[in-house]
Formats: C-alpha cells, sequence, structure tokens
C-alpha cells in the first residue's frame, strides 16, 4: 500500500510538470503573477482556493460521479489562463510603476482573484482526471490512488510557484525591474500561450 501510495504521489507530482500539462504551469505563473514573497498569505490563500477546486472534481470525476467533455475542458483551460490575465492587466492598470502597491488594500481570503481561482480550479481538476483516468484504467473506487496523485499535484504546485515568487525576486531586487512591468510582461506571455492553445 505504501509503495502504490508512493508510485501516484510521484506521478501527480510529475504530471504538474509535463510539458504536454504545460497549460497548467501557465495557468499558475499567471495565477502567481501579481504577487511578490512578501504577499505569501495572499498566495497561500489564492492556492489554496484553487486546490480546493480542483480537488472536488479532480474526485468526482476520478470516482466516475460526475462526467464531462474532455474536448471542452481543453478549450476551457485555456479561458481561464485568458480571463485570469485579463485581471492582472486591470491589476497592472491601477498599480504604481516603481512600486507596485494597489490603491485599494485587498483582503486576503475573501477576494475576487480566490474566488476566480476556485472557479477555475473546477475546470483544472476535470483536466487532471483524464489523465488520471488513463492511469487507473478499469478500476471503479480508486480512493488511495486518487489520494495520492492529488498530494503530488499540490506538492508539484506549491514547488512552481515557490520558484515563480523566486524569480519575481531575483528580477524585481536583483535587477531593478519594476513590479508593474513584471505583471504585463508575464501576463502578456501568458495570455499569448492561452490564445494559441485555443485556436489549436
Amino acid at each position: 500500500m505504501a509503495s502504490l501510495f508512493q508510485t501516484y504521489l510521484q506521478l501527480g507530482f510529475f504530471h504538474i510538470f509535463n510539458l504536454q500539462a504545460y497549460d497548467h504551469l501557465v495557468f499558475l505563473l499567471a495565477l502567481c503573477a501579481p504577487y511578490v514573497l512578501a504577499d505569501w498569505r495572499r498566495v497561500v490563500a489564492l492556492v489554496t482556493s484553487f486546490t480546493l477546486g480542483h480537488s472536488l472534481t479532480l474526485a468526482l470525476a476520478t470516482l466516475q460521479v460526475v462526467g464531462y467533455s474532455p474536448g471542452l475542458i481543453e478549450k476551457l483551460i485555456p479561458i481561464t489562463i485568458l480571463l485570469t490575465c485579463t485581471v492582472n492587466l486591470v491589476r497592472a492598470r491601477r498599480a504604481e510603476p516603481r512600486l507596485g502597491r494597489v490603491s485599494r488594500p485587498e483582503p486576503v481570503v475573501l477576494a475576487l482573484p480566490n474566488l476566480l481561482a476556485m472557479g477555475f480550479g473546477l475546470i483544472h481538476g476535470l483536466g487532471f482526471s483524464s489523465y488520471l483516468r488513463e492511469l487507473l484504467g478499469q478500476q471503479s473506487r480508486p480512493v488511495l490512488e486518487l489520494l495520492a496523485f492529488n498530494v503530488g499535484v499540490e506538492l508539484g504546485q506549491l514547488l512552481i510557484v515557490s520558484l515563480i515568487l523566486l524569480l519575481g525576486l531575483l528580477l524585481l531586487r536583483g535587477f531593478g525591474v519594476h513590479r508593474r512591468d513584471w505583471l504585463l510582461v508575464v501576463s502578456g506571455a501568458a495570455m499569448g500561450i492561452a490564445l494559441v492553445l485555443l485556436v489549436g
């Protein structure tokens, strides 16, 4: 049982880094772009909101409680990226170019980005479940495998988010990049990739 858990833990962890699943990486990049290391509380709340959403649909779809169209999900995932980038661009317009401070502070938990992340997580969870169901084959109640895979995905996401925040810290403090410029460039690049995924 321990080896089975470890196997699916690793599968979940490495799936988030799989180039075939790079749309999830792009989403995480867009999701965290407005924040710096000092905003770690907001980032934790944001990622937790996303986790709650995708954990729910990952479980329901893997256990075959809900059905969905994989083709539709493939189109909806880039739309979540586009909408996240749009929110980022609105934030950038309100931010000071140098200090990158938003004029009105937002709450940590009950914030619009968190609600959007949770909603988008529902869609991404269905995307994760497609891969997991292929691995499981005909198993109808893979509770242990589901738990291990989900934990693996979360560990992978935490690592990715940490790397994004560290990269931002390096560019903003080490190279003097303005926070607003970082947000605009990252969001613009993510938006471009999402458009390619959407029309591809």
